[in-house]
């Protein structure tokens, strides 16, 4: 099972606000205000709980401490593209919180494998006595 979000039902927790963008790009940098910053509140959201603590509970640096992931979008030159940007970063990252994990099935090493091992180990070991001193 796997969550896919759907943005018209966010927007309630999602705060839109343009700002001038950084970085080369000569006057209409200055001049205009096309970066987007994208302010999303998971416990405001319409989303399902595991999907919210796997959000909270990640070591994600673009969540805050109040539960607001913040995204900022300045890559392209226009404010419209930059938003657009913004909303797919925004699906990816609840699309990759909503994948459900497989449970891992423990499995034994096999008969080679364990010959193999106590092989290396005792070469390894007999390496060892050998760099020892002589003794006369």
């Amino acid at each position: 099972m796997s969550y896919t979000p759907n943005l018209e039902s966010l927007m309630p927790a999602i705060d839109l606000s343009a700002m001038r963008a950084q970085g080369a790009g000569g006057q209409n940098v200055n001049k205009v205000s096309s970066a987007i910053h994208l302010r999303f509140d998971i416990q405001l959201a319409a989303i399902p709980e595991y999907v919210k603590q796997k959000l909270l509970s990640g070591k994600d640096k673009r969540i805050t401490q109040e539960g607001i992931l913040i995204i900022k979008a300045q890559s392209h030159r226009t404010q419209e593209m930059n938003k657009q940007d913004a909303f797919e970063r925004l699906t990816e990252i609840l699309v990759e919180a909503g994948k459900l994990q497989k449970a891992r099935r423990a499995t034994k090493p096999s008969k080679n494998s364990q010959i193999k091992r106590v092989d290396s180990k005792v070469k390894s070991g007999r390496t060892k006595v050998l760099r020892k001193k002589v003794d006369f």
